[in-house]
């Protein structure tokens, strides 16, 4: 499986605008929404999230969080990526702000494919020059060139 199997170009976001969580969460959801035609209800979607975010949080610490539901409006795996410059407080295991958000929506059995899909996710982002690329990436285009290089390995 390689992330580019379920993450678009036109569903990176390079410049967060959303401050909160639900804020940032709704906006990764909204690009699903627009770009892939993937999810019909994104109220709902959002509303999955954060349940799943109020049993813990996906903020997994050094800056990146996977918020993850699991919906019937998607019959595959579909992801969004989204970076914010500022850093936002979403309850980090490590408590500090996250500057890299994975956001993962996978139909509801899918349950292997969803948990390999976030393990792979936690696997590349846990290598801090793998990070600071992303967070330097001024485009789509660059952020897709870095995880291609980084999922062919």
């Amino acid at each position: 499986m390689k992330i580019l199997d379920f993450l678009a170009e036109n569903c990176i976001l390079t410049d967060l605008e959303g401050k909160t969580k639900k804020a940032v969460v709704t906006e990764l959801v909204e690009v699903l929404t627009k770009k892939k035609s993937q999810l019909k209800d994104v109220d709902k979607v959002v509303e999955a999230i954060m349940k799943r975010e109020s049993t813990g949080s996906t903020g997994i610490g050094q800056g990146v969080a996977i918020p993850h539901a699991k919906s019937e409006d998607v019959t595959r795996i579909v992801a969004s990526l989204g970076i914010s410059k500022a850093g936002i407080d979403f309850d980090s295991l490590d408590g500090e702000p996250v500057y890299i958000f994975f956001l993962m929506v996978a139909p509801p059995e899918s349950i292997s494919e969803h948990l390999q899909a976030i393990a792979k996710i936690s696997r590349l982002l846990k290598d801090k020059f793998f990070r600071q690329s992303l967070r330097d990436a001024q485009t789509p285009s660059e952020i897709i060139k870095i995880i291609k290089e980084e999922d062919e390995l």
